[in-house]
């Protein structure tokens, strides 16, 4: 079940976005929390085993939404569980952070996760359209402009195109985790002066920030980026592009579906037609690729921002970019099923040389391009 509100009634593959579920994100919360009480513990020079080490089972659900409901964010009653949790450390829980620097920071560790999961997905998609695209590299077929025949081409060629989408979409991935996710911590208006006032050192911000970075795997980007949602961005347009990819093939499938190109091996059951083999994976893909855009126009939206911290535009961006990382987990696990439950069964189709081996050019070129992708 991926939350208490949503258990995948209506979204086939939901348990797939669990990666970026409550529980997910509760976890990553305290995780953060833990993280900073760590970091003042070493700042302070004191015993690192007495930062505690918090226990998310024992936090009251209940007790969370009830506060999210009266503060608007539920960071004040979960530090007051953690703060219960700590004991004699509980005077570094929270100190000087604001919410906004547990829930981007929390946001940001779902995202890596989860999108290293679905990166590992789009790995295995890729495998398998290589193979497919190598392997049919000479089978003719007939491509399709504006919905209508229009001249032989290869089925390797179409995949080929699959290819360089998922390549495209992994290179997304990849720049993220050259570019760091970003950590958040500045305080209550961005500047960290909290964190001098509670140290009475003007380099604290900047040691706390790194410190909190290197706890938690994060990039540490030598600022606060509260207004600046930059960082938010590009993980909400890479997680679009998978989105986008997925659902192009997705579209492609559907449609080879209908003449028996291409279908699934296995599921598709109709409750009103026995005979019929629904293409499921492919609709899902389809369905997520057009649930994005409008997920991630919400994110860039909400970037418009004002003041240290906005009314509105900040809580806008949560569900949002929540939203757009369970359709991207979806999605790129969703693709990688589809491919390997694929048949292939191509119609007779004449093609002369020249369609042939053009074909067979843009297919040699996507396959080098996948390969160098991989040996990175």
């Amino acid at each position: 079940m991926a939350d208490a509100f949503d258990w995948g009634l209506l979204e086939p593959a939901g348990a797939l976005g669990a990666s970026a579920g409550d529980d997910r994100v509760l976890a990553a919360m305290v995780a953060v929390e833990e993280a900073l009480t760590g970091a003042w513990a070493e700042f302070e020079g004191a015993d690192s085993s007495s930062a505690p080490a918090f226990d998310v089972a024992a936090i009251d659900r209940a007790r969370l939404v009830e506060g999210a409901r009266g503060a608007g964010v539920p960071i004040i009653a979960l530090v007051e569980q953690l703060r219960d949790q700590a004991g004699d450390a509980a005077g570094r829980v929270h100190r000087g952070a604001t919410s906004q620097d547990i829930v981007d920071t929390a946001l940001v560790l779902v995202a890596r996760d989860s999108l290293a999961r679905a990166g590992d997905a789009l790995a295995s998609a890729a495998d398998v359209i290589a193979e497919l695209a190598v392997r049919h590299r000479a089978t003719p077929v007939v491509a399709r402009t504006l919905s209508q025949p229009a001249e032989p081409t290869t089925l390797g060629a179409l995949f080929a195109t699959w290819l360089d989408a998922v390549v495209s979409a992994q290179e997304a991935l990849a720049a993220l985790t050259t570019t760091g996710f970003p950590v958040q911590l500045g305080g209550a208006v961005g500047t960290g002066a909290a964190f001098v006032r509670a140290s009475g050192r003007d380099d604290a911000p900047n040691l706390l920030r790194a410190a909190l970075a290197h706890r938690l795997g994060l990039a540490d980007p030598g600022r606060a980026w509260h207004t600046d949602r930059g960082p938010m961005l590009a993980i909400a347009d890479a997680s679009a592009r998978v989105c986008a990819a997925a659902g192009r093939i997705g579209r492609d499938l559907a449609l080879g579906a209908r003449d028996g190109a291409l279908r699934p091996a296995s599921g598709g059951a109709s409750s009103a037609m026995p005979h019929k083999q629904n293409p499921v994976d492919a609709v899902i893909l389809s369905a997520n690729g057009l649930r994005a855009p409008g997920l991630l126009a919400t994110v860039h939206a909400a970037a418009l921002s004002a003041d240290a911290r906005p009314a509105g535009e900040w809580h806008a961006e949560w569900q949002a970019w929540r939203g757009l990382l369970r359709v991207t987990a979806e999605s790129a696990d969703v693709l990688a099923h589809a491919l390997a439950d694929l048949v292939v069964d191509a119609p007779d189709v004449h093609a002369d040389q020249a369609d042939l081996v053009a074909a067979g050019s843009v297919v040699d070129a996507a396959v080098a391009r996948y390969r160098r992708k991989a040996d990175q």
